[in-house]
């Protein structure tokens, strides 16, 4: 997991995209004022390096008819099995997150279903199977808050680093 050093420009960028995927890159432009093509230079460079990991639209679960939306925790029977149950669990439309965690469990799934019956469904047909040794459901009644890391962690904690390097060579 590499770390790459963003120099004020790239935060600038990171900022205004994550606020609005679909602004212009003119748009862009003009708040950092400089041109479109360098705009155009920049964003390629942070998706190449996987900083930007593309943008999407983002559909509400419950609007199409997934209304349980619930957390599961996997426990192995031979935790060896890890790549091969990740791969099944992969093809499971429903789930839209799947975890390596510390602790006890060795996956930790987030996943959408119908309603409950279709939520136990999933369950017992789909990841029981696989060879577990017991789950662990939690059922969310609710998104408090849903959101991507601040552009102002980033600035802050590349520009520490920053002054760090800076003041490496005057030691």
């Amino acid at each position: 997991m590499g770390h790459h050093n963003l120099d004020s420009l790239d935060r600038k960028i990171l900022k205004l995209v994550s606020e609005d995927a679909r602004i212009p890159f003119l748009e862009v432009a003009r708040a950092c004022n400089v041109s479109g093509a360098a705009i155009h230079q920049r964003i390629q460079k942070l998706t190449n390096l996987g900083i930007i990991k593309g943008s999407q639209f983002i559909i509400d679960p419950e609007k199409i008819g997934y209304e349980t939306c619930a957390f599961i925790a996997l426990y192995l029977k031979d935790p060896s099995d890890y790549d091969r149950v990740m791969e099944e669990v992969r093809k499971v439309p429903e789930v839209v997150e799947c975890h390596m965690t510390t602790g006890g469990m060795d996956l930790f799934l987030k996943l959408y279903a119908r309603n409950n019956h279709h939520l136990m469904e999933l369950i017992h047909d789909r990841l029981q199977p696989l060879g577990l040794s017991r789950s662990e459901t939690i059922i969310s009644f609710s998104t408090s808050f849903d959101r991507q890391l601040p552009i102002s962690s980033i600035e802050e904690s590349s520009a520490d680093e920053e002054d760090d390097d800076d003041n490496a060579g005057n030691e």
